[in-house]
């Protein structure tokens, strides 16, 4: 699933890989856990990086 840096995946896509639910994974943002997400300029929805989801990780003390 994960491949480029430069690509972004959705707040599903992420929560999958994270093994965690959306709703746990806009949660974790909203109390300070996880950075915000960066924002699609034309959509507002959020996108995350491989770099996202490794920090991600880390916080969460996976992997």
């Amino acid at each position: 699933m994960i491949q480029s840096a430069n690509e972004y995946f959705s707040a599903n896509e992420t929560a999958q890989a994270l093994g965690i639910s959306k709703q746990t994974l806009i949660r974790y943002e909203n109390k300070k856990i996880f950075p915000r997400a960066k924002r699609n300029r034309i959509n507002r929805r959020r996108e995350y990086t491989v770099i996202d989801i490794e920090l991600f990780k880390k916080i969460m003390g996976r992997k």
